[in-house]
Order: structure tokens, then C-alpha cells, then sequence
């Protein structure tokens, strides 16, 4: 069931991120950011009350809360017009949790795949507090090319290997390449449209008022 959720967080990062690109205008992303808000709410949910006291299963399910609770504190702030500084904290308490997130999937979980998921995710949610609670507009391009490329790379790839039932097979060869890939792509983004002057359209992965 998580796979499911996460195949769709793969849609509400690619859609935020090119929010924060400008190619979609912020009021037509909120509606994307309920439905798989509500989704990565119920889904946790299920699991935890679906584990049997499987003190894993309850861990593993409790960090996809972070993601819930993001995508619709992005619908509201664009909903409602918030100022962004409110969930750009917050994001500095999930860039927190997500590094925790990782190091346990490197070692309790023993899954270098999403251990580097999460550090990615990690960075993302950093660029988020940056963003939205320190203004930092200049980086707004920058992290909504970041935000969409992850929709892709972090969420819907390894979700359809997982729905697929490949994970396990390629799960060291997702963890090297997504790696590489990270200090590669995003630090030649970074010399592209990380050093830009434009402020960012409206907020990231969720919104301008925030984000993923």
C-alpha cells in the first residue's frame, strides 16, 4: 500500500516543482497537494493499524506523515493565501526527521536504496526551508527543478520497482546511481539557476507559499 502512495508522491513533486518554475500557475496545484495529502494519510494510517505492534512496520509507516502533513500545509498556504514562513519551519523539522530516516534505513532497515532516498529527500526539504522560511527567492528556480526531477528519480521509479516487484534485485544498484546522480545533476543545477536572481512563482512541492 505505501508503494501506492508513493508512486503519487512522484506526481505532487514533479507538479510542485514546475509550480515553482512558473509553468503552472499555484491555485491549479492545490487540488493535487489535497488528494495525495489525504492519500499519505490514510495510508500510514492503514499500516500502523495493520501491523500488529510491528514496532518496524509502525517506524517505517510514521515517516510518511511527514510527507502527508507537508502537501497539505502547501494546498492551504495556496488555498488560503498563508504567508510561507510557517511551513518553511516546518520543513527544517522534516530535512530534521529525514535524516534520521535515512541512517535508520541504512541500519535497521539494512536498505541502501531508500537510505539514499531519504538523503535526497533530506536536501529537497532543506531547499523548502530555505525557500519558504528564510526567503531565500533566489534559489525558488533551483528548487523547483530539484523538486520535479526527485518526482521522478525518488518516488516514481523505485515505487514502480516496488509495485513490480524488482526493488530487491536493484535495490544497491538504485542506492549508487541515485548517489551519483544527486551530486552530479543537482550541483550542475545549482551553477544553472542556483545562483539566479528570480523569485520563485509560489512555493515548492507545495508551494510559494510552500512545498513537495
Amino acid at each position: 500500500m505505501g508503494s501506492v502512495g508513493l508512486l503519487f508522491v512522484g506526481a505532487v513533486l514533479f507538479i510542485n516543482g514546475v509550480m515553482l518554475l512558473g509553468w503552472v500557475d499555484a491555485r491549479s496545484a492545490a487540488p493535487m497537494n489535497f488528494f495525495v495529502g489525504g492519500l499519505q494519510i490514510i495510508t500510514p494510517t492503514y499500516l500502523i493499524f495493520t501491523a500488529g505492534g510491528d514496532p518496524n512496520v509502525i517506524l517505517a509507516a510514521s515517516g510518511l506523515y511527514l510527507f502527508s502533513f507537508t502537501y497539505l500545509y502547501v494546498a492551504l498556504n495556496i488555498t488560503l493565501g498563508l504567508d510561507s514562513s510557517g511551513l518553511g519551519y516546518f520543513c527544517l523539522f522534516v530535512f530534521l526527521s529525514a535524516l534520521v530516516f535515512s541512517w535508520l534505513n541504512f541500519t535497521r532497515f539494512a536498505d541502501p536504496g531508500f537510505g539514499v532516498i531519504w538523503l535526497h529527500w533530506a536536501f529537497l526539504w532543506l531547499l523548502f526551508f530555505l525557500l519558504l522560511g528564510l526567503k531565500q527567492d533566489r534559489i525558488g528556480r533551483y528548487t523547483g527543478a530539484v523538486c520535479a526531477i526527485q518526482g521522478w528519480v525518488t518516488a516514481w521509479l523505485p515505487a514502480l520497482l516496488l509495485l513490480t516487484g524488482g526493488y530487491q534485485q536493484f535495490a544497491g544498484t538504485v542506492a549508487v546511481a541515485l548517489a551519483v546522480f544527486g551530486v552530479v545533476v543537482y550541483g550542475g543545477l545549482y551553477v544553472v539557476l542556483g545562483r539566479g536572481s528570480d523569485a520563485a512563482p509560489v512555493a515548492p512541492a507545495g508551494d510559494r507559499s510552500v512545498p513537495a
